[in-house]
């Protein structure tokens, strides 16, 4: 058999539409969300509200409102076009509706980007501030791969509010892709959160986070189980942890199933905790237990 047979026969195939066990991804015939322009959208959001962090690093301050208004622009041409793609993953909707709406939401989320960035810089200001590492305001905004994360995670929830089909969980996971943080957009996260580290860091869909809560790396705020119905189907109700106010989870603990850990809470590393909490808890491991070893003996 030669290449052009070989190519031939595996075209017919793969545009076989009769193989059923393949059917769930025949979508070329609509245009769905694209991850490089979901990318951008992000780096515009990053460039209006970090100017000069991101993008063009000199900006002079008698034209910034040129500039913002230059990405402004840009940026509701883009969140239209993905919403209207991301609003056609669903089947039932039709095209002409999916692009008025997708307008209509577009306007709503620009609307919002002043709360994010408040939101935004009090997580700034509470992981400078949790971190004797940091050296400035200005490095947690440049360096730190948390902010990035969260930054993600703010534009992500609010899209996730405007019931805006895949482009939020999309979002979500180009930040878990670059800093390996994996943020739900459907989680509601309060003022002043900080991530220390980040790396590992799991935060599931229904998790309600008060205001000034520190994880640190390797946290799963994660569910026990899944409720099911009369047919097997999982059903959608809150399974994910509350934290209140004033809460710190250290490295590498698990906190699992609809639980509420109280406010002023520190619940310490190595931790699995599946029961409820009451405020101003303090959780730990128990003590490692010493052995001495002599010439390499019981290990």
């Amino acid at each position: 058999m030669n290449v052009l047979d070989t190519v031939r026969k595996n075209i017919a195939v793969l545009t076989e539409n009769s193989i059923s066990e393949y059917k769930y991804i025949l979508r070329h015939e609509k245009a769905l969300p694209s991850l490089v322009k979901l990318q951008e959208i992000v780096n515009l959001l990053r460039e209006i509200i970090f100017p000069g962090y991101y993008g063009d690093t000199v900006i002079d301050s008698n034209t910034l409102e040129f500039y913002l208004g230059v990405k402004m622009e840009r940026l509701y041409g883009l969140l239209s076009e993905q919403i209207m793609n991301g609003l056609r993953f669903d089947k039932t909707d039709k095209a002409r509706a999916a692009k008025e709406n997708s307008k209509q939401i577009a306007l709503q989320f620009m609307d919002k980007i002043p709360e994010l960035k408040r939101l935004i810089s009090t997580d700034i200001k509470e992981t400078y501030d949790s971190d004797p590492a940091a050296k400035s305001f200005e490095e947690v905004i440049f360096c730190y791969p948390t902010i990035r994360a969260t930054f993600n995670h703010r534009i992500a929830h609010e899209l996730f509010k405007l019931n805006v089909p895949v482009i939020p969980r999309a979002i979500s996971e180009l930040a878990h892709s670059e800093t390996g943080i994996d943020i739900h957009p459907g989680a509601q996260i309060g003022e002043y959160f900080s991530i220390d580290h980040g790396t590992g860091v799991v935060v599931g869909e229904t998790t309600v986070i008060g205001n000034h809560v520190r994880l640190y790396q390797g946290v799963t705020l994660g569910a026990k189980r899944f409720a099911m119905d009369k047919d097997g189907n999982i059903l959608s109700i809150p399974r994910h942890p509350i934290l209140e106010d004033n809460v710190v989870v250290y490295a590498n603990t698990s906190i699992l199933g609809r639980i509420t850990i109280g406010r002023d809470s520190i619940v310490g590393g190595n931790i699995w905790l599946t029961n409820s909490i009451p405020a101003g808890s303090r959780i730990l491991q128990q003590k490692a237990v010493i052995i001495p070893f002599e010439d390499g003996g019981g290990i």
